[in-house]
């Protein structure tokens, strides 16, 4: 009887905490905004963690070393979709995914908000353009023009605003 009364005591501070008109003082929070290509569109998404210290240092996010633990292994599913980030920042990333429509309507089972970066490097002879999806990158690499490495660090970046342009509820 005593644990069924402390499992209603956390589903009731759990149910409190996610419903939407829950307020505990705070009303905003505003976040640096970043863009990726998602299939020839742009989406927007926030970084919020990241279990690499020096690039969660770099990005003013959380450092959650953990994180790491989504890419998987012989006896775990990978939780992660690869985020490819241009090394020399020549243009911005490439999602693998994004939600469709950004919300609870999202249909895309794939999308996760948790990406494991994959380093993107031009090779010498290749001409730099603006690659604007992950079938064009993987096109280009194929053609031997990029490299691409996986590496193990992780972040959290959920999309904000879909390639559609449909935004989560509260984003401005």
């Amino acid at each position: 009887m005593k644990t069924h009364l402390i499992s209603l005591a956390v589903v009731a501070v759990l149910a409190g905490c996610a419903n939407p008109f829950f307020d505990a003082g705070r009303t905003e929070t505003v976040l640096p905004l970043s863009r990726a290509w998602f299939d020839g569109r742009v989406v927007e998404y926030i970084v919020t963690d990241i279990s690499d210290a020096g690039m969660a240092r770099m990005m003013g996010a959380n450092h959650v070393p953990r994180l790491r633990d989504a890419i998987g292994g012989p006896s775990r599913t990978a939780l992660v979709e690869r985020v490819y980030k241009f090394i020399h920042n020549e243009q911005i990333s490439i999602f693998q995914s994004a939600p469709s429509p950004a919300g609870p309507d999202n249909t895309d089972r794939n999308y996760s908000p948790l990406w494991r970066v994959a380093e993107v490097r031009w090779l010498a002879g290749a001409t730099p353009r603006e690659l604007r999806s992950e079938e064009a990158l993987l096109a280009a690499q194929d053609k031997g023009e990029v490299s691409i490495t996986d590496t193990q660090v992780v972040v959290n970046c959920p999309v904000t605003r879909d390639a559609h342009g449909t935004p989560l509820k509260g984003v401005r």
